[in-house]
Protein backbone atom coordinates (compact mmCIF):
# COMPACT_ATOMS: atom_id res chain seq x y z
CA UNK A 1 0.00 0.00 0.00
CA UNK A 2 3.01 2.07 0.61
CA UNK A 3 6.06 1.80 -1.00
CA UNK A 4 9.36 4.28 0.15
CA UNK A 5 12.72 3.41 -1.93
CA UNK A 6 15.99 4.88 -1.34
CA UNK A 7 14.33 8.38 0.31
CA UNK A 8 17.03 10.76 1.17
CA UNK A 9 16.54 14.15 2.10
CA UNK A 10 19.53 16.98 2.98
CA UNK A 11 18.51 20.60 4.67
CA UNK A 12 21.20 23.77 3.34
CA UNK A 13 21.00 25.47 6.47
CA UNK A 14 23.18 29.20 6.67
CA UNK A 15 26.79 27.47 7.39
CA UNK A 16 26.08 23.53 7.11
CA UNK A 17 24.46 20.77 5.62
CA UNK A 18 21.76 18.25 7.58
CA UNK A 19 21.19 14.72 6.06
CA UNK A 20 17.82 14.79 7.40
CA UNK A 21 17.10 11.41 5.94
CA UNK A 22 19.48 8.67 4.24
CA UNK A 23 18.38 6.09 1.84
CA UNK A 24 15.29 4.96 3.91
CA UNK A 25 13.48 1.86 2.61
CA UNK A 26 10.13 0.01 3.85
CA UNK A 27 6.82 -0.98 2.95
CA UNK A 28 3.29 -1.19 4.82
CA UNK A 29 0.89 -3.73 4.47
CA UNK A 30 -3.17 -2.93 3.97
CA UNK A 31 -4.54 -1.92 6.97
CA UNK A 32 -1.23 -2.45 9.11
CA UNK A 33 0.21 0.79 11.75
CA UNK A 34 3.47 1.08 11.55
CA UNK A 35 5.35 2.37 14.14
CA UNK A 36 7.98 4.77 14.38
CA UNK A 37 10.46 5.38 16.63
CA UNK A 38 13.79 7.27 17.62
CA UNK A 39 15.64 9.95 19.28
CA UNK A 40 15.19 13.64 18.37
CA UNK A 41 16.66 14.92 15.42
CA UNK A 42 16.47 11.39 13.70
CA UNK A 43 14.20 12.43 10.52
CA UNK A 44 11.20 11.02 12.19
CA UNK A 45 9.05 14.52 11.14
CA UNK A 46 10.97 15.22 8.22
CA UNK A 47 9.40 11.55 7.06
CA UNK A 48 6.19 12.51 7.67
CA UNK A 49 5.91 15.82 6.16
CA UNK A 50 7.05 14.06 3.11
CA UNK A 51 5.03 11.37 3.15
CA UNK A 52 2.06 14.25 3.30
CA UNK A 53 2.96 15.91 0.59
CA UNK A 54 3.99 19.30 2.36
CA UNK A 55 8.16 18.74 1.86
CA UNK A 56 10.04 17.89 -0.71
CA UNK A 57 12.96 14.93 -1.34
CA UNK A 58 16.25 14.86 -3.05
CA UNK A 59 16.26 11.10 -4.03
CA UNK A 60 14.30 8.05 -3.87
CA UNK A 61 10.81 7.37 -4.85
CA UNK A 62 7.42 7.00 -2.99
CA UNK A 63 3.83 5.12 -4.02
CA UNK A 64 0.85 5.43 -2.01
CA UNK A 65 -1.93 3.81 -3.07
CA UNK A 66 -0.70 3.37 -6.77
CA UNK A 67 0.39 7.29 -6.81
CA UNK A 68 3.96 7.51 -7.70
CA UNK A 69 5.51 10.45 -5.87
CA UNK A 70 9.72 11.16 -7.31
CA UNK A 71 11.85 14.23 -6.41
CA UNK A 72 10.77 16.17 -9.72
CA UNK A 73 6.97 15.58 -9.28
CA UNK A 74 5.14 18.34 -9.71
CA UNK A 75 2.19 20.15 -7.59
CA UNK A 76 -0.91 18.29 -9.76
CA UNK A 77 1.24 14.96 -7.79
CA UNK A 78 1.44 16.61 -4.74
CA UNK A 79 -2.16 17.48 -4.64
CA UNK A 80 -3.02 14.59 -5.37
CA UNK A 81 -0.72 12.83 -2.67
CA UNK A 82 -2.62 15.19 0.06
CA UNK A 83 -5.64 14.12 -1.00
CA UNK A 84 -4.96 10.69 -0.25
CA UNK A 85 -2.96 11.18 3.36
CA UNK A 86 -4.38 13.01 6.31
CA UNK A 87 -2.03 13.84 9.26
CA UNK A 88 -2.43 14.43 13.00
CA UNK A 89 -0.27 16.45 15.10
CA UNK A 90 0.32 16.60 18.55
CA UNK A 91 -0.23 20.25 18.66
CA UNK A 92 -2.73 21.08 16.34
CA UNK A 93 -5.94 22.17 18.15
CA UNK A 94 -7.45 24.15 14.64
CA UNK A 95 -10.88 23.86 15.49
CA UNK A 96 -14.32 25.92 14.21
CA UNK A 97 -16.26 27.04 16.80
CA UNK A 98 -19.11 25.24 16.28
CA UNK A 99 -20.50 22.02 17.82
CA UNK A 100 -18.32 18.51 17.09
CA UNK A 101 -20.36 17.46 14.64
CA UNK A 102 -20.62 20.68 12.45
CA UNK A 103 -16.49 20.38 12.64
CA UNK A 104 -16.94 16.84 11.00
CA UNK A 105 -19.65 17.59 8.40
CA UNK A 106 -17.28 20.89 7.47
CA UNK A 107 -14.81 18.58 6.45
CA UNK A 108 -17.05 15.52 4.83
CA UNK A 109 -18.28 18.56 2.29
CA UNK A 110 -15.24 19.85 1.39
CA UNK A 111 -14.62 17.04 -0.45
CA UNK A 112 -17.20 18.24 -3.49
CA UNK A 113 -16.28 21.95 -2.25
CA UNK A 114 -13.02 22.41 -2.27
CA UNK A 115 -13.74 24.46 0.94
CA UNK A 116 -15.12 23.67 3.99
CA UNK A 117 -18.44 24.82 5.28
CA UNK A 118 -21.83 23.30 5.82
CA UNK A 119 -24.97 22.61 3.35
CA UNK A 120 -28.56 24.10 4.51
CA UNK A 121 -31.28 21.49 5.58
CA UNK A 122 -32.97 22.20 2.15
CA UNK A 123 -30.24 20.84 -0.15
CA UNK A 124 -30.15 17.41 -1.01
CA UNK A 125 -27.37 16.29 0.78
CA UNK A 126 -27.64 17.61 3.94
CA UNK A 127 -28.75 14.24 5.67
CA UNK A 128 -26.12 12.24 3.81
CA UNK A 129 -23.11 14.49 4.61
CA UNK A 130 -24.25 14.68 8.59
CA UNK A 131 -25.32 10.90 8.64
CA UNK A 132 -21.58 10.06 7.30
CA UNK A 133 -20.52 12.85 10.06
CA UNK A 134 -21.81 11.09 12.80
CA UNK A 135 -20.59 8.21 11.61
CA UNK A 136 -16.98 9.10 12.18
CA UNK A 137 -17.81 10.17 15.67
CA UNK A 138 -18.59 7.24 16.28
CA UNK A 139 -15.93 5.59 15.09
CA UNK A 140 -13.87 8.05 17.46
CA UNK A 141 -16.24 7.27 20.80
CA UNK A 142 -17.54 11.24 20.39
CA UNK A 143 -21.46 10.61 19.25
CA UNK A 144 -22.82 11.50 22.80
CA UNK A 145 -20.60 14.72 22.11
CA UNK A 146 -22.05 15.57 18.94
CA UNK A 147 -24.09 18.62 19.48
CA UNK A 148 -21.62 20.21 22.36
CA UNK A 149 -19.25 23.21 21.45
CA UNK A 150 -16.08 22.12 20.22
CA UNK A 151 -13.98 23.96 22.23
CA UNK A 152 -15.26 23.18 25.51
CA UNK A 153 -14.27 19.71 24.72
CA UNK A 154 -11.85 18.25 27.07
CA UNK A 155 -8.56 17.82 25.76
CA UNK A 156 -8.90 14.15 24.72
CA UNK A 157 -12.37 14.56 23.12
CA UNK A 158 -10.33 17.69 21.13
CA UNK A 159 -7.29 14.63 19.67
CA UNK A 160 -10.12 12.38 18.79
CA UNK A 161 -12.56 15.17 16.72
CA UNK A 162 -9.82 16.56 15.34
CA UNK A 163 -8.85 12.55 14.11
CA UNK A 164 -12.90 12.36 13.15
CA UNK A 165 -11.53 15.27 10.93
CA UNK A 166 -8.64 13.53 9.34
CA UNK A 167 -11.21 10.42 8.68
CA UNK A 168 -13.75 12.36 6.95
CA UNK A 169 -11.16 12.92 4.32
CA UNK A 170 -11.42 9.14 2.99
CA UNK A 171 -7.37 9.21 3.36
CA UNK A 172 -5.64 6.20 1.88
CA UNK A 173 -2.79 6.64 4.41
CA UNK A 174 -3.34 8.27 8.12
CA UNK A 175 -0.23 10.04 9.59
CA UNK A 176 -0.42 10.32 13.26
CA UNK A 177 3.13 12.59 14.50
CA UNK A 178 3.15 12.22 18.20
CA UNK A 179 -0.50 11.55 18.98
CA UNK A 180 -1.66 13.15 22.48
CA UNK A 181 2.24 12.80 23.50
CA UNK A 182 1.55 15.97 26.01
CA UNK A 183 -1.83 13.92 27.57
CA UNK A 184 -2.32 12.80 31.09
CA UNK A 185 -2.89 9.08 31.03
CA UNK A 186 -6.61 8.85 30.77
CA UNK A 187 -6.64 11.32 28.04
CA UNK A 188 -3.74 9.44 25.83
CA UNK A 189 -5.86 6.23 26.62
CA UNK A 190 -9.07 7.59 24.92
CA UNK A 191 -6.96 8.82 21.92
CA UNK A 192 -5.04 5.79 21.20
CA UNK A 193 -8.41 3.96 22.18
CA UNK A 194 -10.06 5.65 19.28
CA UNK A 195 -6.18 4.80 16.87
CA UNK A 196 -7.43 1.10 17.87
CA UNK A 197 -11.12 1.85 16.89
CA UNK A 198 -10.17 3.67 13.70
CA UNK A 199 -7.76 0.87 12.47
CA UNK A 200 -10.22 -1.71 13.20
CA UNK A 201 -13.60 -1.06 11.80
CA UNK A 202 -11.95 1.38 8.57
CA UNK A 203 -8.60 -0.34 8.56
CA UNK A 204 -6.83 2.67 7.15
CA UNK A 205 -2.94 2.19 6.69
CA UNK A 206 -1.46 4.21 9.59
CA UNK A 207 1.88 5.78 10.37
CA UNK A 208 2.74 6.31 14.14
CA UNK A 209 5.53 8.71 15.33
CA UNK A 210 5.65 8.62 18.79
CA UNK A 211 8.61 8.67 21.67
CA UNK A 212 6.78 6.54 23.89
CA UNK A 213 7.46 2.87 23.69
CA UNK A 214 4.68 1.98 25.56
CA UNK A 215 2.05 3.68 22.68
CA UNK A 216 3.80 1.60 20.54
CA UNK A 217 3.48 -1.48 22.43
CA UNK A 218 -0.36 -0.54 22.32
CA UNK A 219 -0.81 0.43 18.84
CA UNK A 220 2.33 -0.76 16.25
CA UNK A 221 2.31 -4.11 13.95
CA UNK A 222 5.66 -3.71 13.04
CA UNK A 223 8.71 -0.74 14.19
CA UNK A 224 10.50 1.14 12.70
CA UNK A 225 13.84 1.99 14.90
CA UNK A 226 15.22 5.46 12.85
CA UNK A 227 18.39 6.68 13.56
CA UNK A 228 20.69 10.02 12.45
CA UNK A 229 18.18 9.71 9.58
CA UNK A 230 19.19 5.80 8.52
CA UNK A 231 16.75 2.39 9.30
CA UNK A 232 18.99 1.00 12.16
CA UNK A 233 16.03 -1.76 13.14
CA UNK A 234 12.73 -2.82 12.05
CA UNK A 235 10.53 -5.92 13.38
CA UNK A 236 8.37 -7.17 16.22
CA UNK A 237 7.67 -3.78 18.43
CA UNK A 238 8.96 -5.46 21.61
CA UNK A 239 11.88 -6.35 19.91
CA UNK A 240 13.19 -3.30 18.46
CA UNK A 241 11.99 -1.60 21.15
CA UNK A 242 14.66 -3.52 23.80
CA UNK A 243 17.23 -2.97 21.09
CA UNK A 244 16.37 0.81 20.96
CA UNK A 245 16.19 1.03 24.91
CA UNK A 246 19.67 -0.52 25.51
CA UNK A 247 20.72 2.94 24.51
CA UNK A 248 19.61 4.17 27.83
CA UNK A 249 22.21 5.62 30.44
CA UNK A 250 22.63 4.82 33.77
CA UNK A 251 20.09 6.66 36.26
CA UNK A 252 21.89 9.04 38.64
CA UNK A 253 21.28 8.46 42.07
CA UNK A 254 18.72 11.33 43.97
CA UNK A 255 20.29 12.55 46.63
CA UNK A 256 18.81 12.56 49.67
CA UNK A 257 15.76 13.84 50.55
CA UNK A 258 16.17 16.61 52.47
CA UNK A 259 14.74 17.39 56.23
CA UNK A 260 14.17 20.58 55.47
CA UNK A 261 11.82 23.85 56.21
CA UNK A 262 9.19 24.92 53.82
CA UNK A 263 10.76 27.07 51.07
CA UNK A 264 7.01 27.71 50.26
CA UNK A 265 3.57 27.49 51.87
CA UNK A 266 0.41 27.62 50.07
CA UNK A 267 -1.80 28.34 52.64
CA UNK A 268 -5.97 28.15 52.37
CA UNK A 269 -6.13 28.60 49.09
CA UNK A 270 -9.73 29.02 47.15
CA UNK A 271 -10.43 29.48 43.21
CA UNK A 272 -13.27 28.99 41.36
CA UNK A 273 -13.11 28.92 37.09
CA UNK A 274 -15.81 29.13 35.13
CA UNK A 275 -16.03 28.46 31.41
CA UNK A 276 -18.61 29.65 29.02
CA UNK A 277 -21.41 26.65 27.70
CA UNK A 278 -20.63 24.49 31.09
CA UNK A 279 -20.12 26.48 33.97
CA UNK A 280 -18.24 25.80 37.18
CA UNK A 281 -15.59 23.37 35.70
CA UNK A 282 -12.98 23.79 38.79
CA UNK A 283 -13.26 24.14 42.55
CA UNK A 284 -9.94 24.40 44.50
CA UNK A 285 -11.03 24.77 47.98
CA UNK A 286 -8.99 25.50 51.05
CA UNK A 287 -5.89 23.92 49.62
CA UNK A 288 -2.88 23.42 52.26
CA UNK A 289 0.54 22.30 50.72
CA UNK A 290 4.35 23.09 51.68
CA UNK A 291 7.08 22.66 49.41
CA UNK A 292 10.42 21.98 51.32
CA UNK A 293 13.46 23.43 50.10
CA UNK A 294 16.03 21.41 48.37
CA UNK A 295 13.14 19.05 47.60
CA UNK A 296 12.34 17.70 44.35
CA UNK A 297 8.89 18.02 44.61
CA UNK A 298 6.08 16.75 41.64
CA UNK A 299 2.29 17.02 40.63
CA UNK A 300 0.43 15.07 38.69
CA UNK A 301 -2.89 14.25 38.01
CA UNK A 302 -5.43 14.35 35.17
CA UNK A 303 -6.14 17.10 32.69
CA UNK A 304 -7.92 19.20 34.26
CA UNK A 305 -7.76 19.23 37.64
CA UNK A 306 -6.55 21.68 38.70
CA UNK A 307 -2.97 21.28 38.24
CA UNK A 308 -1.95 23.75 36.19
CA UNK A 309 -4.31 26.62 37.51
CA UNK A 310 -2.26 25.71 40.90
CA UNK A 311 1.18 26.20 39.55
CA UNK A 312 0.03 29.49 38.06
CA UNK A 313 -1.02 30.61 41.56
CA UNK A 314 2.24 29.57 43.24
CA UNK A 315 4.07 31.19 40.38
CA UNK A 316 2.45 34.46 41.25
CA UNK A 317 1.52 34.41 37.83
CA UNK A 318 -2.96 33.73 38.85
CA UNK A 319 -5.02 35.50 41.56
CA UNK A 320 -6.85 32.75 43.80
CA UNK A 321 -10.29 34.27 45.13
CA UNK A 322 -8.81 33.65 48.74
CA UNK A 323 -5.64 32.34 50.54
CA UNK A 324 -1.79 33.12 50.01
CA UNK A 325 1.57 31.86 48.81
CA UNK A 326 4.21 32.39 50.91
CA UNK A 327 7.62 32.68 49.74
CA UNK A 328 10.76 32.38 52.42
CA UNK A 329 13.27 35.24 52.11
CA UNK A 330 15.91 35.86 53.93
CA UNK A 331 14.11 35.73 57.98
CA UNK A 332 10.52 36.48 56.71
CA UNK A 333 7.96 35.48 54.45
CA UNK A 334 6.63 37.25 51.49
CA UNK A 335 2.67 36.63 49.82
CA UNK A 336 3.28 36.20 46.10
CA UNK A 337 -0.52 36.66 46.26
CA UNK A 338 -0.35 40.55 47.49
CA UNK A 339 1.90 43.15 46.26
CA UNK A 340 4.86 44.15 48.19
CA UNK A 341 8.35 45.65 47.29
CA UNK A 342 9.78 42.14 48.41
CA UNK A 343 7.70 40.16 45.91
CA UNK A 344 10.03 40.95 42.86
CA UNK A 345 12.75 39.70 44.91
CA UNK A 346 11.05 36.38 45.70
CA UNK A 347 10.34 36.14 41.72
CA UNK A 348 14.40 37.59 41.09
CA UNK A 349 14.97 33.54 42.63
CA UNK A 350 12.83 32.13 40.89
CA UNK A 351 13.34 30.18 37.27
CA UNK A 352 10.26 29.05 35.22
CA UNK A 353 10.61 26.67 32.44
CA UNK A 354 7.22 25.69 30.39
CA UNK A 355 5.57 23.51 28.39
CA UNK A 356 6.31 25.41 24.87
CA UNK A 357 9.91 26.05 25.72
CA UNK A 358 11.93 27.89 23.11
CA UNK A 359 15.44 29.05 22.55
CA UNK A 360 15.66 32.62 20.36
CA UNK A 361 16.70 31.27 17.10
CA UNK A 362 18.63 34.36 15.71
CA UNK A 363 20.69 34.70 19.23
CA UNK A 364 23.54 32.26 20.28
CA UNK A 365 23.71 30.70 23.61
CA UNK A 366 26.04 33.10 25.20
CA UNK A 367 24.08 36.08 24.13
CA UNK A 368 20.82 34.68 25.30
CA UNK A 369 22.52 33.54 28.87
CA UNK A 370 23.43 37.64 29.07
CA UNK A 371 19.61 38.33 28.58
CA UNK A 372 18.53 36.13 31.11
CA UNK A 373 21.17 37.17 33.89
CA UNK A 374 19.86 40.86 32.71
CA UNK A 375 16.76 39.76 34.03
CA UNK A 376 17.47 37.66 36.83
CA UNK A 377 20.75 38.43 37.73
CA UNK A 378 22.57 39.86 40.53
CA UNK A 379 21.72 43.45 41.61
CA UNK A 380 19.28 44.01 38.65
CA UNK A 381 16.58 45.15 40.59
CA UNK A 382 18.46 48.07 41.46
CA UNK A 383 19.16 49.04 38.40
CA UNK A 384 15.40 48.47 37.38
CA UNK A 385 14.43 50.48 39.97
CA UNK A 386 16.66 53.61 39.14
CA UNK A 387 15.62 53.49 35.71
CA UNK A 388 12.03 53.20 36.56
CA UNK A 389 12.12 56.40 38.45
CA UNK A 390 13.62 58.18 35.59
CA UNK A 391 11.06 57.02 32.90
CA UNK A 392 8.09 57.21 35.61
CA UNK A 393 7.27 53.90 36.27
CA UNK A 394 5.75 53.48 39.79
CA UNK A 395 6.87 50.52 42.04
CA UNK A 396 3.61 48.52 41.50
CA UNK A 397 4.16 49.00 37.58
CA UNK A 398 7.43 47.90 37.72
CA UNK A 399 6.33 44.81 39.52
CA UNK A 400 3.65 43.96 36.90
CA UNK A 401 6.53 44.31 34.35
CA UNK A 402 9.02 42.11 36.32
CA UNK A 403 6.69 39.34 36.19
CA UNK A 404 6.02 39.48 32.75
CA UNK A 405 9.81 38.11 32.43
CA UNK A 406 8.19 34.55 33.67
CA UNK A 407 5.25 34.76 31.19
CA UNK A 408 5.19 33.17 27.92
CA UNK A 409 6.15 35.51 25.32
CA UNK A 410 2.20 35.52 23.86
CA UNK A 411 0.91 36.63 27.54
CA UNK A 412 3.35 38.77 28.42
CA UNK A 413 2.56 40.67 25.23
CA UNK A 414 -0.79 40.70 26.07
CA UNK A 415 -0.59 42.28 29.35
CA UNK A 416 2.18 44.94 27.77
CA UNK A 417 -0.82 45.93 25.32
CA UNK A 418 -3.22 46.72 28.49
CA UNK A 419 -0.10 49.02 29.67
CA UNK A 420 0.08 51.05 27.01
CA UNK A 421 3.68 49.72 26.85
CA UNK A 422 6.33 48.12 24.38
CA UNK A 423 8.84 45.21 24.94
CA UNK A 424 11.78 48.23 24.48
CA UNK A 425 10.41 48.66 28.33
CA UNK A 426 12.21 46.05 29.40
CA UNK A 427 14.75 46.28 27.32
CA UNK A 428 15.99 49.49 29.47
CA UNK A 429 14.84 48.18 32.89
CA UNK A 430 16.67 45.06 32.24
CA UNK A 431 20.12 45.06 29.70
CA UNK A 432 21.55 42.37 29.14
CA UNK A 433 24.90 41.07 30.70
CA UNK A 434 28.00 41.71 28.55
CA UNK A 435 29.67 38.21 27.26
CA UNK A 436 32.70 38.12 29.88
CA UNK A 437 30.26 38.33 32.24
CA UNK A 438 27.84 35.99 30.84
CA UNK A 439 30.45 33.43 30.35
CA UNK A 440 31.71 33.40 34.09
CA UNK A 441 28.00 32.75 35.22
CA UNK A 442 27.87 30.12 32.58
CA UNK A 443 30.81 27.87 33.23
CA UNK A 444 29.41 25.97 36.78
CA UNK A 445 26.35 25.30 35.58
CA UNK A 446 27.55 24.03 32.00
CA UNK A 447 30.08 21.41 34.00
CA UNK A 448 27.15 20.30 35.88
CA UNK A 449 25.24 20.19 32.89
CA UNK A 450 27.62 17.91 30.85
CA UNK A 451 27.59 20.31 28.02
CA UNK A 452 30.84 21.64 26.30
CA UNK A 453 31.49 25.45 26.62
CA UNK A 454 31.97 25.68 22.24
CA UNK A 455 27.95 25.64 22.97
CA UNK A 456 27.86 28.80 24.13
CA UNK A 457 29.18 30.48 20.34
CA UNK A 458 26.28 28.34 19.00
CA UNK A 459 22.71 28.67 17.04
CA UNK A 460 19.77 26.63 19.12
CA UNK A 461 19.52 25.21 15.17
CA UNK A 462 23.06 23.87 15.65
CA UNK A 463 22.28 22.12 18.86
CA UNK A 464 20.86 18.58 19.09
CA UNK A 465 17.25 18.10 21.14
CA UNK A 466 19.27 16.64 23.92
CA UNK A 467 21.67 19.78 24.21
CA UNK A 468 18.25 22.36 23.54
CA UNK A 469 16.96 20.82 26.50
CA UNK A 470 20.08 21.09 28.78
CA UNK A 471 20.66 24.55 27.22
CA UNK A 472 17.01 25.89 28.29
CA UNK A 473 18.14 24.61 32.02
CA UNK A 474 21.48 26.47 31.71
CA UNK A 475 19.55 29.72 31.28
CA UNK A 476 17.64 29.11 33.99
CA UNK A 477 20.06 28.38 36.17
CA UNK A 478 22.93 31.16 35.16
CA UNK A 479 21.05 33.27 37.70
CA UNK A 480 21.56 30.50 40.80
CA UNK A 481 17.63 30.99 41.39
CA UNK A 482 17.30 29.48 44.47
CA UNK A 483 14.09 28.04 42.93
CA UNK A 484 12.67 26.19 39.68
CA UNK A 485 9.42 25.42 38.66
CA UNK A 486 9.48 23.17 35.67
CA UNK A 487 5.77 23.25 33.92
CA UNK A 488 5.73 19.66 31.66
CA UNK A 489 8.76 20.94 29.10
CA UNK A 490 9.96 17.35 28.64
CA UNK A 491 6.86 15.41 27.64
CA UNK A 492 7.75 14.59 24.25
CA UNK A 493 11.24 14.17 24.84
CA UNK A 494 12.25 10.28 23.60
CA UNK A 495 13.32 8.22 26.40
CA UNK A 496 17.11 8.20 25.93
CA UNK A 497 17.39 11.51 25.91
CA UNK A 498 14.96 12.18 28.91
CA UNK A 499 17.27 9.99 31.02
CA UNK A 500 20.12 12.41 30.36
CA UNK A 501 17.58 15.20 31.07
CA UNK A 502 16.73 13.43 34.35
CA UNK A 503 20.30 12.68 35.41
CA UNK A 504 21.24 16.46 34.63
CA UNK A 505 17.95 17.77 36.78
CA UNK A 506 19.31 15.45 39.86
CA UNK A 507 22.55 16.94 39.98
CA UNK A 508 21.20 20.36 39.82
CA UNK A 509 19.44 19.31 42.69
CA UNK A 510 22.44 17.81 44.65
CA UNK A 511 25.48 20.35 43.70
CA UNK A 512 23.14 23.37 44.50
CA UNK A 513 20.54 22.42 46.45
CA UNK A 514 17.64 24.25 44.32
CA UNK A 515 14.50 23.66 45.27
CA UNK A 516 12.55 22.45 42.38
CA UNK A 517 8.49 22.05 41.84
CA UNK A 518 7.78 20.33 38.40
CA UNK A 519 4.46 18.76 36.93
CA UNK A 520 4.58 16.09 34.28
CA UNK A 521 2.26 13.48 33.34
CA UNK A 522 5.30 11.13 32.50
CA UNK A 523 4.83 8.71 35.55
CA UNK A 524 8.11 6.64 34.83
CA UNK A 525 9.98 10.17 34.70
CA UNK A 526 7.99 11.46 37.86
CA UNK A 527 9.15 7.82 40.29
CA UNK A 528 12.47 8.46 38.68
CA UNK A 529 13.14 12.03 39.68
CA UNK A 530 11.47 12.92 42.58
CA UNK A 531 11.53 12.90 46.74
CA UNK A 532 7.94 13.70 46.61
CA UNK A 533 4.95 13.15 44.42
CA UNK A 534 1.24 15.21 45.21
CA UNK A 535 -1.94 13.52 43.01
CA UNK A 536 -4.07 16.49 42.42
CA UNK A 537 -7.64 15.62 41.77
CA UNK A 538 -10.44 17.94 41.62
CA UNK A 539 -9.17 20.91 43.22
CA UNK A 540 -7.61 19.05 46.72
CA UNK A 541 -4.65 16.87 47.43
CA UNK A 542 -5.63 13.58 46.89
CA UNK A 543 -2.78 12.06 47.79
CA UNK A 544 1.25 13.18 48.84
CA UNK A 545 3.84 10.61 49.78
CA UNK A 546 6.69 8.25 47.99
CA UNK A 547 6.39 9.19 44.15
CA UNK A 548 5.78 5.22 43.54
CA UNK A 549 3.30 4.90 45.19
CA UNK A 550 1.90 8.18 44.22
CA UNK A 551 2.60 7.17 40.29
CA UNK A 552 0.67 3.93 40.79
CA UNK A 553 -2.73 5.50 42.43
CA UNK A 554 -2.60 7.78 40.14
CA UNK A 555 -2.06 5.22 37.25
CA UNK A 556 -4.96 2.92 38.68
CA UNK A 557 -7.50 5.55 38.77
CA UNK A 558 -6.68 6.89 35.20
CA UNK A 559 -7.27 3.11 34.28
CA UNK A 560 -4.56 3.81 31.38
CA UNK A 561 -4.32 0.01 30.15
CA UNK A 562 -1.73 1.33 27.88
CA UNK A 563 0.87 1.16 30.57
CA UNK A 564 0.59 -2.26 31.07
CA UNK A 565 3.55 -4.20 30.03
CA UNK A 566 3.59 -6.14 27.90
CA UNK A 567 0.04 -5.41 26.55
CA UNK A 568 -2.30 -8.50 25.92
CA UNK A 569 -2.79 -7.99 22.69
CA UNK A 570 -1.18 -6.19 19.54
CA UNK A 571 -3.44 -3.94 17.42
CA UNK A 572 -5.56 -5.07 14.89
CA UNK A 573 -4.48 -4.87 11.78
CA UNK A 574 -7.98 -3.94 10.22
CA UNK A 575 -8.00 -6.77 7.58
CA UNK A 576 -10.92 -7.89 6.25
Amino acid sequence: MLQVENLSKVYQLKDHQVEALKGVSFTTEEGEILGIVGKSGSGKSTLMKILRGVETFDSGRIEIDGLEIMPDSGEEIMQKQRLVTAIHLQRDFGLWTESALNNVAKRVYSRKTGYETIPTKYDPEYEDVMAEAMEYLKVVGLQKKAKQLATILSGGEKQRLLIARQLAKKPKLLLLDEPATMACPATKQEVLDAIKNVNLKLGITTVVVSHLPEVHRYLANRLIWLDKGEIRDEGEPEEVLDRFLSLLGEADPLAPRPDAPPAIKVVGLYKRNYLVGTGEVLRIEDLNLDIREGEITSLIGSSGTGKTTLLKIIQGLARPDEGSVLYKLADSWVDMVEYSRERVEVRRNLGIMYQEFALAPRETVLEQIGYKLGVKGQDVIEHARRMANELGISDKVLDVIYALTDMTEEDAKAVLDKLGLTTEVSVELFPRFPSTEAKKYAEPVFKVLDLDLSVLDKYPHQLSGGEKVRVSLALLLASNPKILVLDEPFGDIDPITLRDVSNAIKRINAEFGTTILLVSHHVDFVREISHRAVLIDDGAVFMDGDPAQVCDIFVSRCDASYLKHPPETTAPTGKA
